[in-house]
């Protein structure tokens, strides 16, 4: 393992090292808060530091590039700096903001070093889940306006953590959840909400995939292009295994929140905005890890159904199988009274009970992404409304982790709704709604 990293104090800000984080297994305090974020807009651009920058399977720009070109795309932003534990990284993220911006970023291997930078204006987070949100509140406990990746948080407590540390800094956090500013989506929602197809019922979501086996890992020494010890940063402490990084902590529960944070908080972000609901009643999730005989802990085939108490959503996973014609021609479908909607990635379709189209969005979201990342700049200029303010994303990444909770426990959640979901009656269940942090690394607000 290698040594902790130069920075003395895993979170050396003095923000991380004041008394009094917010306690609460299941109490939403922050809920039903709405307060808008002060402007302190920045006077030309928006000045950017973009915090993991891993490359894809195929050796290509992962997710934090492309967050990166696309604020560095933006006429109203600069990415300033590239932050990331992989150094093999650095140069690659570089290449792609200065083409972009014409001007290249600086590269840095622990973020916390440019925290204290007042040129910047914003952080923007694609790590792995279970850095998402102290990297959020360091940030915001430093003064910055911040863009995470879905999901917003590891366990329910810290986006709790999350939206508060937002309210008391009175910061603009946008939720990578980006179907949220694709027209098309915009468009179909907003005709569902007008009553156009009557009262929605049932919404169904589904997500399939190829994923490959992840095989079985051993422990093995750390590679010296990765600094092992802040990329475990607020989990606590475990050997260095040869199958986790880059992308396979997703299927590890330490680090990770399985296929329903990865890629269901996305359709469900959608479900639950078109349904108009927030806390469900009961939460139920089966199926398992069936596929391969391997190190994943999370399941592979699941299906997971969210009770309202009149209405209700559904997502069904399949990881090991791509889509064939006999699936559900969308990602996300609302059966409504008077017909249904389909969403099919950027485009939506509109039917009839007998099955006749009445309404249609099919252009492509070539720049959706990009829609979504100046949604951030014209919020922070005083000029639009955010589209996934982090309360509205928390309230879409619960319901992924509750998912994942009655997946884990084998049965059934019951949850109050009073100021938001809480675990009723099952101690089991509520020991999940956080975690155990490396010590001195717990966040603070």
């Amino acid at each position: 393992m290698t040594q902790p990293s130069s920075i003395p104090t895993p979170l050396s800000r003095r923000a991380f090292v004041r008394n009094g984080t917010i306690a609460g297994a299941g109490a939403y305090a922050t809920w039903a808060i709405g307060s808008a974020p002060g402007k302190d807009a920045p006077s030309e651009k928006l000045i950017v530091a973009v915090v993991g920058t891993s490359r894809n399977s195929k050796g290509g720009d992962g997710r934090g590039c492309e967050l990166a070109r696309s604020f560095a795309s933006l006429p109203g932003a600069e990415v300033a700096y590239v932050c990331d534990v992989d150094s093999r990284n650095l140069a690659p993220a570089i290449a792609t903001v200065e083409k972009a911006q014409n001007k290249a970023p600086k590269g840095v291997g622990d973020f916390r070093t440019i925290l204290d930078d007042k040129a910047i204006d914003a952080v923007v987070i694609a790590t792995p889940d279970h850095w998402h949100t102290p990297v959020a509140m360091l940030a915001m406990n430093a003064g910055k306006h911040v863009y995470v990746e879905k999901p917003c948080c590891h366990n329910p407590q810290e986006g709790e953590w999350l939206v508060a540390c937002a309210r008391k800094h009175n910061r603009h956090v946008q939720h990578g959840t980006q179907r949220r500013s694709f027209p098309g989506i915009r468009e179909g929602i907003e005709r569902l909400h007008a009553g156009e197809l009557g009262r929605p019922i049932l919404a169904k979501c589904y997500y399939a995939n190829a994923r490959p086996t992840i095989g079985h890992g051993h422990e093995a020494p750390v590679p010296d292009w990765l600094d092992y010890s802040l990329w475990q940063g607020p989990a606590p402490l475990r050997p260095y295994r040869d199958n986790v990084i880059h992308y396979n902590w997703h299927w590890f529960w330490h680090w990770g929140t399985g296929e329903l944070g990865n890629n269901g908080i996305h359709s469900l972000d959608v479900a639950r905005w078109g349904i108009q609901a927030d806390c469900p009643i009961r939460v139920s999730s089966t199926g398992g890890k069936y596929r391969y005989d391997d190190d994943q802990q999370t399941p592979d085939t699941n299906h997971v159904s969210f009770d309202f108490g009149d209405k209700t959503i559904t997502w069904e996973n399949r990881s090991w199988a791509k889509n064939i014609p006999s699936d559900p021609p969308g990602d996300c479908i609302f059966y409504c009274e008077k017909g249904s909607l389909i969403i099919a990635g950027a485009s939506y379709k509109m039917l009839d009970l007998e099955g006749k189209e009445i309404g249609k969005y099919e252009k492509p979201a070539k720049a959706g992404n990009d829609m979504h990342t100046q949604n951030l700049v014209d919020a922070v200029r005083g000029n639009a409304k955010l589209n996934a303010e982090i309360e509205v994303g928390f309230k879409s990444t619960m319901l992924c982790h509750l998912g994942n909770i009655s997946y884990r426990v084998n049965r059934t959640l019951h949850l109050g709704t009073k100021g938001g979901p809480t675990i009723l009656d099952d101690k089991e269940a509520t020991a999940l709604w956080g975690r155990e942090y490396r010590p001195g690394w717990q966040p603070v607000i």
